[in-house]
């Protein structure tokens, strides 16, 4: 559901969209074989349950690695801890736990916002050093664009195992 359009607090109104996205993401993936989460039908070859641990680790990188400065164990374990890799699953990945991470990414990012000005620059360290620290407003505008994007190439993997299509 579209969040509401008389909301005017910016922050509100990322997370609103943010939790939106998460949704529709989850609506995606629920109801796909095990087979098809894992398997890619796009030539880039990504299957859509690296997508979702992609999503989980990115805003894990924005907010808690880069907003937060805190020091994380494996930044970018999406993608074998390979920056410019692939995305990767490990074994004993599932559809219920990355969604049970997926969710718990967005209730830190929760408490992270709420409050916060969202002209506060990122600290320097974790990802961010002296020269290259974004405001908050700039990290959830990044992480809601790339939450957006995906949701569209989950629309087209969906359409193509089973028809289903739009939101």
């Amino acid at each position: 559901m579209t969040p509401e359009r008389e909301v005017a607090d910016t922050l509100e109104l990322h997370l609103r969209f943010l939790d939106r996205y998460r949704g529709v993401i989850e609506a995606k993936l629920t109801g796909l074989s095990d087979a098809d989460l894992r398997n890619s039908r796009l030539p880039s070859g990504w299957a859509p349950l690296e997508l979702l641990k992609h999503l989980i680790f990115m805003e894990r990188r924005w907010l808690r690695w880069g907003f937060t400065a805190e020091q994380v164990d494996r930044p970018w374990g999406d993608s074998a801890d390979d920056p410019e890799g692939r995305w990767t699953l490990d074994p004993d990945d599932t559809l219920e736990s990355l969604l049970a991470q997926l969710h718990a990414g967005g209730e830190f990012t929760r408490q992270v916002v709420r409050g916060a000005d969202p002209a506060t620059v990122a600290p320097v360290g974790g990802r961010f050093g002296p020269d290259d620290r974004p405001t908050l407003n700039w990290i959830l505008f990044h992480v809601l664009e790339e939450y957006a994007r995906h949701a569209g190439h989950l629309d087209i993997v969906r359409e193509l195992v089973d028809g289903v299509t739009g939101e």
